[in-house]
This record gives C-alpha cells, sequence and structure tokens, in this order.
C-alpha cells in the first residue's frame, strides 16, 4: 500500500511579487534618472565638437596657412597668400602688416592679410559660406628676422555653449637669408 504524500508550499503573506504600483514607482526613478544622464550626454557631445573637433581644426588651418607663408623668401611682397597655391603677385607676401585680431583683419579679403575656408576647408570668397577664418599679421623686429603669427577661428559653435569661440594662434620667426 501506497501512501499519499500531499506537498504544500508555504508562502508568508509579503512574498507573493511585486505589486503594480512597486513596479511604477521604480520606473519613475529610473526615467528621472535617465533624463539626468541625458543632459549630460549632450551637453559632452556639443562640448566635445566645440573644443574638440572645431579647435584642432583650427590649428590646422592655421599650420596649412603658417606653411605657406614660411615657404615663400624672406623679401617677397607680392605673393598673393590668400590664394592656395599662393599667386607670383597681386598680394602682400610677407610685406610687414596685418593683424592676428580675428574680429578686426587689417586687409579687404582676397587682398591681404585674411583669408575664409568653407566647413571642408576650401577657400571660398567672404561673401560665401565661409566656416573658418584666418588672419595673419607679419612685423619685423630686427633686421634679419620677421615674425609671423597666424590665428585661426571657426564661425560659429556646435549647439548654444557659452564661451568664446574655438581658435589657435601660431608664431613662427622667419630669418634671412632664409
Amino acid at each position: 500500500m501506497k501512501k499519499k504524500i500531499a506537498i504544500r508550499s508555504i508562502q508568508k503573506p509579503g512574498q507573493r511579487g511585486m505589486s503594480l504600483l512597486e513596479t511604477l514607482v521604480a520606473l519613475a526613478i529610473l526615467l528621472t534618472v535617465s533624463v539626468g544622464i541625458l543632459s549630460m550626454a549632450s551637453l559632452a557631445m556639443s562640448t566635445t565638437e566645440n573644443q574638440g573637433h572645431l579647435a584642432a581644426r583650427t590649428a590646422e588651418y592655421a599650420q596649412d596657412k603658417m606653411e605657406q607663408l614660411m615657404s615663400l623668401s624672406f623679401g617677397d611682397t607680392t605673393s598673393d597668400t590668400t590664394a592656395f597655391p599662393s599667386a607670383s603677385s597681386g598680394g602682400t607676401g610677407l610685406a610687414v602688416g596685418g593683424s592676428s585680431d580675428t574680429s578686426h583683419p587689417v586687409a579687404t579679403p582676397g587682398t591681404g592679410y585674411v583669408d575664409y575656408l568653407d566647413i571642408s576647408g576650401q577657400p571660398v570668397a567672404s561673401t560665401g559660406a565661409w566656416y573658418y577664418e584666418r588672419v595673419w599679421q607679419v612685423t619685423n623686429p630686427s633686421t634679419n628676422l620677421k615674425q609671423i603669427t597666424v590665428t585661426a577661428t571657426v564661425k560659429a559653435q556646435v549647439g548654444a555653449p557659452a564661451g568664446a569661440l574655438p581658435k589657435s594662434t601660431l608664431v613662427c620667426i622667419k630669418t634671412s637669408p632664409f
């Protein structure tokens, strides 16, 4: 003869699972934390774009202009360096003048010490859709010495961050007879 054994589950009164109310409270907390993290992520992305990508681009474009100017001979005062490659006449070359202040360039675009680039770094007219501006200044601190300063800046930042536009300034010395 076999004996039947009854198996009963024993549950304590407070352990029957989560209620709908507890689930909703947990989801509300998760949503609140997620919104905070997403706003930080958005700020981080715009900061990375402005201070990382755009600042690196201004440094690259300032370096490009500096290399173009340094390749000229010490006494060159006629090469048009607002074009690339430089034209042999119609410009200022390494004549003393210009300004490294992007808000007040010395010459009118195309005739002096300022040029403009589009968003991909290609030269454009100042009246065109320019995104980067480069200005340069040539000084003559002594007889056989010229100091060249190039400043590149971007037209606008991504998003609406506070602060100055990303810009880069390079300074080089050129000596005669080199």
